[in-house]
C-alpha cells in the first residue's frame, strides 16, 4: 500500500469512522457510520484523496477527460482530483435538474463524448453512484470507470453499481472493514 493510501486510511479511521447505532439512508441500521466528508474536506485529507484517486485511475489505465459524481458526497473528491491532476476537468451531477436558469443537471465540464470517471464517497446501496452514471450517460459522456472512497459492502451496493457501470469497471479504494480495522487498531 502506498504511503498516501496508508495515510488516507488512517485519516478516515480517525476522522470519519464512528461506532454506535446509526440509521442509514437505505433505511437500515448499522453499528458504525462513516462520514467521509470530515476527511475529504480536511486540508490534508483532500490532498491525499486527490493523490490516491489519481494514482488508482492511472493504475487502471483510465484516460479520462473529466471526473464527476452526484452532489454532495462526490464534490470534494472531484475538486481534489482535478486540482492534484492539473489536467482533469470536474463536473457535478445535481440530484434533479434546476428549475431555473439553464435547467442543467450536469454542472461544470460539458463536452459530449468525453471520457469520464464517476466518483462517490461512500457506496452502500449504490443509489447515488447509479444516478450519477445514468445522468452522465444521458448527457453524452462515456463512462470509463467508477470509483468510491469507501464501499460499505452492502449486499446490493456493488452489484447495483457494477450493473449500471458496465462495461466500465467499479473500484473501491477501501472497504468499510478496512476502515473499521484501522479505527480499532489506532483506538487501542
Amino acid at each position: 500500500m502506498s504511503t498516501a493510501r496508508q495515510e488516507l486510511l488512517k485519516l478516515l479511521a480517525q476522522k470519519s469512522f464512528r461506532l454506535g447505532e446509526f440509521k442509514l439512508s437505505s433505511g437500515g441500521t448499522s453499528d458504525y457510520y462513516i462520514d467521509c466528508r470530515t476527511t475529504t474536506l480536511d486540508a490534508r485529507g483532500a490532498q491525499l484523496v486527490g493523490e490516491v484517486f489519481l494514482d488508482e485511475m492511472r493504475g487502471q489505465g483510465w484516460h479520462a477527460d473529466a471526473i464527476g459524481g452526484l452532489t454532495m458526497g462526490a464534490d470534494p473528491i472531484v475538486v481534489a482530483v482535478a486540482v492534484i491532476s492539473g489536467t482533469l476537468n470536474g463536473f457535478l451531477v445535481r440530484k434533479a435538474e434546476k428549475q431555473h436558469g439553464t435547467g442543467q443537471r450536469i454542472e461544470g465540464f460539458h463536452e459530449k463524448g468525453a471520457r469520464v470517471v464517476i466518483v462517490d464517497d461512500v457506496c452502500t446501496t449504490g443509489s447515488s453512484t447509479v444516478q450519477a452514471i445514468e445522468a452522465a450517460r444521458e448527457f453524452g459522456f462515456k463512462v470509463v470507470g467508477v470509483m468510491c472512497l469507501v464501499e460499505r459492502e452492502d449486499a446490493k451496493g456493488r452489484p447495483n453499481v457494477e450493473k449500471a457501470a458496465a462495461p466500465a469497471p467499479f473500484i473501491s479504494i477501501f472497504t468499510a472493514n478496512d476502515v473499521r480495522k484501522e479505527h480499532l487498531a489506532i483506538s487501542t
